[in-house]
């Protein structure tokens, strides 16, 4: 009798089968994982931002759009757009690997909420993603 070692086809089809359920129901977690992570980055990049135009306005007694007075840099990918006054601030930050539509707002103050796509902060001080 031969002795046979090593795997039938059926065997090595199912195997091949089990990973692509698997892959299957991985990859989708993966990519949400994701947006979360540039979701969560644009939220501390807010935050930071708040931070930095009190301290600006303890010093200045008004806020500044200039993110170079506020030292202030976004993280990567991040792009922030600020409008400020002397009575109040508003901003909002949106991600390259996102769509346009997706972001976050914040304002504080005087200043009217930005948009992103839908998205309206409904409070001074409060951060509202579209996500």
């Amino acid at each position: 009798m031969r002795d046979n070692k090593g795997f039938t086809l059926i065997e090595l089809l199912i195997v091949v089968v089990i990973i692509g359920i698997l892959a299957a129901i991985a990859i989708p977690k993966f990519s949400a994982t994701r947006e979360k992570a540039y979701f969560a980055a644009m939220k501390s990049d807010l935050k930071n931002l708040a931070s930095q135009q009190e301290i600006y306005y303890a010093d200045a007694y008004a806020y500044s759009a200039v993110t170079a007075d506020l030292s202030f840099t976004s993280s990567d990918g991040v792009t922030v757009s600020i409008v400020a006054s002397t009575s109040g601030w508003s901003a909002s930050a949106v991600h390259a690997a996102l769509g346009t539509a997706e972001g976050c707002v914040i304002y504080d103050g005087t200043a009217t909420t930005p948009t992103v796509g839908t998205t309206t902060a409904s409070a001074p001080g409060e951060i509202a993603c579209s996500a």
